[in-house]
């Protein structure tokens, strides 16, 4: 896994830093293409009846690409490859993420453009481990028993590009029930607060 996301880093740092291929301010006119890498960090919950309330913080890391899709308005779609660290106090779900976001550019200044995106995400869990209490002691236990793997949801915030560096912060949200199927009936969803920096090529 560490080897596979080293590689998507390391293509698209290989990729060229041409102007058109930015997505922000002082290209918006302009942008027909641009490739990015995001770092950051999440803040995420369990909610449901699998609630786990206290927040667990975890990694984002990234190769995204995004397109221009209308010449008469700064329309954009992105998507990418995200490793995402989510869950709670207790449980720990480390997942694969594909988001299809729609942002819109706003010129701020000829170096600044802010993007709000919102869209769908499709995510798959590749690891994942449950605290529990057996014999008078915490052990930590594999989640594919508890959880199930896939997920989807919806993502919505805002970012910021001075010249190529980007921030964005941004909430996201699972509508599937990623509870496996059990006696009670019991659900469980990903909720997840999110900051993410990097660059745009």
């Amino acid at each position: 896994m560490k080897k596979f996301l080293m590689a998507i880093v390391a293509v698209l740092m290989a990729a060229p830093s041409f102007a058109q291929y930015s997505s922000g301010g002082f290209s918006l006119s302009e942008s027909t293409l641009y490739y990015g890498i995001r770092l950051g960090m999440n803040v995420s919950t369990i909610t449901g009846d699998y609630a786990d309330t206290d927040s667990k913080v975890g990694m984002n890391l990234a190769g995204v690409i995004g397109t221009r899709v209308s010449d008469a308005t700064p329309i954009f779609i992105e998507s990418g490859v995200y490793f995402s660290g989510r869950g709670g106090k207790d449980l720990t779900l480390n997942y694969l993420e594909l988001p299809v976001l729609i942002k819109y550019g706003v010129q701020v200044s000829d170096d600044i453009a802010i993007l709000p995106f919102i869209g769908p995400y499709f995510s798959m869990g590749v690891a994942g481990k449950y605290k529990t209490v057996e014999d008078m002691k915490v052990v930590k236990r594999s989640s594919y028993k508890l959880m199930k793997h896939p997920d989807m949801g919806f993502k919505l915030g805002c970012g910021g590009e001075y010249n190529k560096l980007y921030l964005e912060v941004g909430y996201q949200f699972g509508v599937l029930n990623i509870a496996k199927d059990n006696p009670a009936d019991l659900s469980a969803h990903t909720s997840n607060f999110f900051v993410n920096f990097g660059v745009n090529f």
